[in-house]
């Protein structure tokens, strides 16, 4: 949010540059949280409710997604940017894979949705798959096929770098071209951006199936948040659209997020200990806050006036302030009921996952 809030006139020193890291934290977030009950499951000898989990997260994320889209449709003159991409991308969850970043920047936050969509379908499915065969791959095997992931995001992303980027930062080259290449080649398509989610996938599965070393690992916390943040330092130096920034930047980005997720998960430390006062209201609020928040900027562009050059700490309150307000209306008029149907629905479906 302060890394878009900065493009508003409201900078905010460090996030509002480098804010871009908060999806990366995201994924790896989305990646440990999902991945770990799918996994306990699996270590613990259950087969996953693949069809239940789908149908839970189906409620938790179309009401206010879907309600948000809809006040993007009837009400043009309330969106961030004029050009929408066509609804059937946005239904269809494709928006990410087929971006028009110089024209259509309407609503384009929605694209990691995309990718969250495309990992909560095909996870827990490749997952079930596995349990049917009757054993799930040994360590070699999965540090193997990690791996192979990694280093195919690796390869994906130099080639991609090298013919969608590279022309257009020649002498002569277009450089909104060049960043229009790297949007729509490297930064949103879903097999592009798989570090994170597999980082948070790894831990899980590191819990799940190995908690010795995973008790051991968060016996460290306060060297895991120390580490987590030098190498977010350190990617923060990195240019993206760079050729070694493109390649390495977000499996950089994705292991200082995964280590300070294992410091905020440590006993070690006061994250691990106790809970952050206003911390449950604001995750409760997080998902209609990145929904609506952009467009809410930009109501309050006009209204801000001079007050963002007088008063930029005034305009800071007034524009977080004003988004965290419509989000609690779309979380108590759309979201909130979403989940309490969600919750009669899932009760009627067999397995934990659907809960």
């Amino acid at each position: 949010m302060l890394y878009h809030l900065s493009s508003h006139g409201v900078d905010v020193p460090g996030p509002g540059r480098h804010g871009w890291m908060g999806v990366d934290l995201f994924f790896v977030l989305s990646g440990y949280l999902i991945g770990w009950p799918v996994l306990r499951d699996l270590a613990a000898g259950r087969m996953p409710d693949w069809a239940g989990f789908v149908v839970g997260r189906a409620w938790r994320i179309l009401p206010a997604y879907l309600a948000v889209l809809a006040l993007y449709l009837a009400l043009p003159a309330s969106r961030e940017a004029e050009a929408l991409p066509p609804a059937w991308q946005f239904l269809t969850f494709t928006m990410n894979l087929l971006p028009d970043h110089l024209t259509q920047r309407a609503y384009s936050h929605a694209w990691s949705l995309c990718v969250e969509e495309h990992f909560y379908l095909l996870f827990p499915l490749a997952m079930w798959l596995l349990a049917r065969r009757g054993r799930m791959p040994g360590l070699l095997v999965t540090a193997a096929g990690a791996a192979l992931l990694f280093g195919a995001g690796l390869l994906l992303r130099d080639w991609q770098w090298r013919h969608a980027i590279a022309p257009h930062l020649a002498p002569g080259g277009d450089a909104a071209r060049a960043a229009a290449g790297y949007v729509g080649a490297i930064y949103s398509p879903t097999w592009t951006r798989l570090d994170g989610l597999l980082a948070g996938v790894l831990l899980a599965a590191l819990r799940a199936f190995r908690p010795v070393w995973w008790t051991r690992v968060l016996s460290h916390g306060w060297a895991l948040l120390g580490t987590g943040l030098a190498l977010l330092a350190a990617a923060a130096r990195v240019d993206p659209l760079g050729h070694g920034g493109a390649v390495f930047l977000y499996p950089l980005v994705a292991l200082g997020c995964g280590c300070l997720l294992l410091g905020a998960l440590s006993p070690r430390t006061p994250l691990g200990r106790r809970a952050l006062p206003g911390m449950r209201t604001l995750a409760m609020l997080a998902f209609s806050l990145y929904l609506t928040h952009r467009q809410v900027y930009a109501w309050l562009d006009d209204a801000a006036g001079e007050l963002k050059s007088h008063a930029p700490f005034a305009a800071f309150v007034l524009y977080n302030g004003a988004a965290l307000a419509v989000a609690a209306l779309l979380y108590v008029a759309v979201e909130r009921p979403g989940l309490r149907m969600r919750r009669g629905i899932t009760r009627r479906l067999p397995g934990a996952l659907a809960r």
